[in-house]
């Protein structure tokens, strides 16, 4: 199986995930976005963009908390669940989206963001040549002095080295394909930039092991 079919498979696993289970991680935002708000405000971030934003828990928090969020995803499906959610809290004004896939550049203007979250997103079934493309295109729409948090599954997770392998760091539980990190990935994705924290935590079942990562483009 090629980059492309493995794209688009999971492409279609997402959408009809979110069609059978709408709102399937809930309202309350991650824990990863909570502290991304934090970080965010005390750099004086008003503009932010979500990667692979879902049906939007994480970007309604940001919205509620003031910021202007473009969220971005492949899934259609779970975008028009977000715009619906951002209607019934009247935060239409401060959210937008745009269905695209993070393979392919971003539709934004140079330097036009302030601040860059992606919660799982650069760890899907991507190709150590695509993350790096992906952000190298968040390093190009952040400003100077602009800030990605981004989490990823890594290579302590139970998950690694088992299941389905498509090569890459790449294994495929449940329909689900995953690009695990390893230490020397996230070091090499900070290259350029000011690597400011790499925090480890857990979340969910099994539990998933990753690292949440902030770095910030020099001002």
């Amino acid at each position: 199986m090629d980059e492309q079919e493995l794209a688009e498979i999971q492409r279609q696993h997402w959408q009809d995930t979110y069609t059978v289970h709408p709102g399937m991680y809930g309202e309350e935002p991650s824990a990863p976005a909570v502290r991304a708000a934090e970080v965010f405000r005390a750099a004086g971030a008003r503009d932010v963009l979500e990667l692979g934003a879902g049906h939007g828990r994480d970007t309604l928090f940001f919205a509620a908390k003031g910021f202007t969020v473009q969220a971005a995803d492949f899934s259609a499906t779970g975008l028009e669940q977000l715009r619906r959610a951002s209607l019934a809290r009247n935060l239409e004004g401060q959210v937008t989206t745009a269905v695209h896939d993070v393979r392919a550049p971003l539709p934004l203007a140079d330097a036009s963001a302030d601040a860059v979250f992606a919660h799982m997103l650069l760890c899907m079934a991507l190709s150590t040549k695509e993350i790096h493309a992906a952000v190298d295109e968040v390093g190009r729409v952040l400003r100077p002095g602009g800030t990605l948090v981004y989490t990823v599954r890594h290579t302590g997770d139970a998950h690694y080295g088992t299941g389905v392998a498509h090569g890459d760091g790449i294994f495929e539980h449940g329909g689900f394909a995953v690009h695990f990190f390893d230490r020397d990935l996230v070091d090499a994705l900070a290259d350029g930039w000011d690597l400011r924290e790499i925090h480890a935590f857990e979340e969910g079942e099994l539990p998933r092991r990753l690292w949440r990562v902030t770095q910030s483009l020099p001002r």
